[in-house]
């Protein structure tokens, strides 16, 4: 009897060993495969914008910034995102709160709603606008009589920016409100804080790292946005042109180095809102291990 279960143990303890040295060679695979990919999808392509920008020096990379359509484009984008971004951000907050401390009828309707953004193309987003306020639109004969432009103007690009960046802030708040829960606010309700103290004094230190989180990517999307932007705008250098609709006419009119140059900025902005992101991840799953 123990002459044949050291032969079983002899013969499995090969196998068991092969198993595992097989078994470490799936993660250096996969990670090996993961690498390439966003080598060749992601860096490779990054890493060419900046070289076409700066391949003929920093002195003509500086000289394309100040031409004067690149300015207006950044000062259009800017002032999209200045004003699309509050609005997103109040709309982010009423809407988590009333979806994380109430129950009603409809409330898996209204969180579609809210997601809506991320499920449809940025174009038909823009078609809509155009639909809805263009000159043979529902509310274009009035918004004719009445002198008021929307399409191809500034203000079809504000709905556009603010429609696409929409859902971020209230996505991001929901979770943060459902996991802290009511004990807190109640508490406070009870030593007498009024709706306002409770909100500034509680709610918001609780949910400020999700918050801020939400705002940020808000601000990313907005400055970054072609597809509904470019449909509503008319793309009018000098006018209607923010910086992405800007990298686009650029380059399509051989003005490759002010192409370039405009996408470095942009890329600029997706390096710093990753950096402002891994932050405020760390500092939440910080906060998360002390609770």
């Amino acid at each position: 009897m123990s002459t044949e279960l050291k032969v079983e143990t002899t013969t499995d303890r090969p196998k068991q060993q092969g198993e595992k040295v097989q078994a470490n060679w799936v993660p250096t695979i996969l990670i090996g495969v993961g690498v390439l990919y966003l080598g060749v999808v992601l860096l490779i392509p990054a890493l060419n914008v900046f070289v076409q920008a700066f391949h003929k020096g920093v002195g003509p990379f500086f000289q394309n910034l100040t031409e004067p359509d690149f300015l207006h484009a950044v000062k259009l984008t800017l002032l999209l995102a200045l004003i699309a971004v509050p609005i997103n951000t109040i709309f982010g907050l009423c809407a988590a709160w009333a979806i994380a401390r109430n129950q009603f009828p409809g409330k898996t309707f209204v969180l579609s709603l809210i997601d809506l953004p991320f499920s449809i193309s940025p174009v038909v987003a823009g078609l809509m606008i155009v639909l809805l306020y263009g000159r043979n639109g529902w509310f274009g004969g009035w918004l004719q009589a009445h002198d008021i432009n929307i399409v191809f103007a500034f203000p079809g690009m504000l709905l556009a920016t603010a429609f696409v960046s929409m859902p971020f802030v209230a996505r991001e708040v929901i979770p943060v409100l459902e996991e802290v829960g009511t004990d807190q606010e109640e508490a406070a309700k009870t030593l007498g804080a009024n709706d306002w103290q409770i909100f500034w004094r509680v709610t918001v230190p609780n949910i400020r790292w999700g918050l801020l989180y939400g705002i940020i990517l808000t601000n990313a999307r907005a400055m970054g946005e072609f597809g509904a932007v470019s449909v509503v705008s008319g793309n009018i250098a000098g006018t209607t042109q923010s910086l992405p609709l800007f990298v686009e006419e650029s380059y399509k009119q051989y003005q490759t180095e002010a192409a370039y140059s405009a996408s470095v900025l942009l890329a600029l902005l997706a390096v710093i809102t990753l950096a402002i992101k891994e932050v405020i991840e760390r500092r939440t799953q910080i906060k998360t291990k002390v609770m």
